[in-house]
């Protein structure tokens, strides 16, 4: 079942939208603002967004843009709604890595179609884009990890600290480096962070943990075991 997250501050329409996914087969969440969003992203990563141009704060365009800067969520799904529905909204979207768009008001049996077009055209097609390492997988598509074929669930940070591991398999990989990419710079020196993540990743990976290995004096690296 494909986990949908939608953006909208719309107390009604948001309501709606998820009556209506949750009724179409779809998991669905909803957030009235940005914040509670990257909350729950940072807790697990959906198989698509629904997002508002229009939102209090940090908007619908800001928050498409770090989706689409980071390696964990870059290849997420996005649908926009702009209640302008002007050609200026659509293009803005679609140039900034939109897949679809909406203009409000939308019906609600064509979101569910243009949701399924988007999540059919996005699907993986190759499988030499899933990273393995012995009995670990991780799918970029689908944002997942799975250690002998069960599933394992991720914070955001641990994701993106196993992609960034398993991309480049055999390669050292500071911890001052590591923070700077995931972590950005607010948490430069912040050594700890790192440390934390990667006991906590390894926890979870369970009998396949000692692929992360730690390189005294630097940080740590990946090597497939099989």
């Amino acid at each position: 079942m494909s986990l949908i997250y939608c953006l909208e501050d719309d107390d009604a329409i948001r309501n709606l939208i998820l009556y209506t996914l949750n009724a179409a087969g779809f998991e669905s969440r909803g957030f009235a603002e940005s914040e509670s969003f990257w909350a729950a992203m940072g807790e697990t990563v959906p198989q698509l967004v629904l997002l508002d141009i229009m939102l209090p704060g940090e908007d619908g365009l800001q928050v498409l843009e770090k989706l689409r800067a980071k390696p964990a969520t870059a290849g997420i799904p996005v649908i926009m709604a702009t209640a302008k529905g002007t050609e200026f909204d659509k293009v803005t979207g679609l140039d900034r890595g939109a897949d679809d768009y909406l203009a409000k008001p939308f019906g609600m049996m064509e979101m569910v179609s243009r949701i399924k077009a988007v999540l059919r055209r996005t699907a993986p097609k190759e499988e030499s884009d899933i990273l393995c390492a012995g009995t670990l997988t991780l799918n970029p598509q689908e944002h997942t990890v799975a250690v002998n074929g069960e599933r394992v669930m991720l914070t955001l940070k641990e994701y993106e600290l196993l992609y960034k591991l398993m991309a480049n398999p055999g390669r050292a990989f500071d911890r001052d480096t590591l923070l700077r990419e995931i972590w950005d710079a607010e948490y430069a020196g912040e050594t700890r962070t790192v440390d934390v993540h990667i006991r906590s990743l390894r926890a979870k990976l369970g009998p396949a943990a000692d692929c992360i290995e730690t390189v005294r004096g630097v940080g740590y690296r990946l090597e497939d075991k099989s």
